[in-house]
């Protein structure tokens, strides 16, 4: 269904899906699939690694899409957050590589995330995939789309049998209880994993409560133009550009599915 209508100029959608592409572009310059990355890579405080291809991808984005919108906040996994973007109303939602491990290893699951939240709501999405080339997006006012062409969720109602993805101990409980659900593949960019819910690839997504504002909000608008959801433990739809941006245990699809899922979550 489309997606909410927010007065987001054109332009400025058309200027997020080509830097999300530039983008890409740009970062497999350093990849190599099948091989250790040719990038430096550095650790964070708590183990995740970035790269100088995350760095370098982050600084390309935050010149064009400020550029093309300077009344936007800013948010992004890979630049020092300030409580500046709190004053906005609208906000970029940035993560120049979602799924660093994958790019860093030359695994083909990582993706150039961007998008635009109005009021604390995911309003459009750009997940461009580089390797592969598949760009998903929404748009106010329209459906999502793959590669151009309407996509839509696969509208599943029944966690029986469903086809999920989402972290291992979790699928583990599932696939081995009452539920027997179909094992998904392993996605190491989160946007990615939700994305392919809203193309019908996946029944639903499962995301631990380590994902933050950048790993989710661009997908959570394609779920939505879908006609897909995304519902925390709690049973509400997670909002964005708060003072905190990390999220409780997410689960995707329909409203049905997703509902199911997220008691699930909640019991355990």
């Amino acid at each position: 269904m489309p997606i909410a209508s927010p007065d987001i100029p054109a332009r400025v959608t058309a200027a997020a899906r080509d830097a999300a592409r530039e983008a890409g572009q740009l970062a497999l310059g350093w990849f190599r699939e099948g091989a250790d990355t040719a990038a430096a890579v550095n650790f964070k405080a708590g183990g995740s690694p970035v790269t100088e291809a995350d760095l370098a991808v982050d600084a390309f984005l935050r010149d064009r899409l400020m550029a093309a919108a300077p009344d936007f906040g800013w948010l992004s996994e890979e630049t020092a957050d300030t409580r500046a973007r709190l004053d906005h109303r609208t906000v970029w939602i940035v993560d120049p590589i979602d799924g660093t491990r994958a790019f860093a290893r030359g695994g083909v699951d990582w993706t150039v995330v961007i998008g635009i939240v109005v009021d604390g709501r995911p309003v459009a999405g750009f997940v461009h995939v580089p390797v592969t080339g598949e760009m998903f997006e929404v748009a106010p006012g329209d459906v999502s789309r793959l590669d151009g062409r309407p996509i839509a969720a696969s509208g599943r109602e029944e966690l029986s049998r469903a086809h999920v993805a989402g972290p291992a101990p979790v699928i583990d409980a599932l696939a081995g209880g009452a539920y027997q659900v179909r094992r998904g593949p392993r996605l190491r960019s989160l946007a990615l994993r939700l994305v392919r819910v809203a193309d019908g690839t996946l029944d639903a997504g499962i995301a631990s409560d380590r994902a933050h504002d950048w790993d989710i909000a661009a997908a959570h608008a394609i779920l939505l133009g879908a006609g897909a959801t995304l519902l925390g433990a709690s049973g509400s739809q997670p909002r964005y550009n708060r003072t905190i941006t990390h999220h409780e245990p997410l689960a995707a699809g329909s409203e049905a599915l997703a509902r199911r899922l997220a008691g699930t979550l909640a019991a355990a």
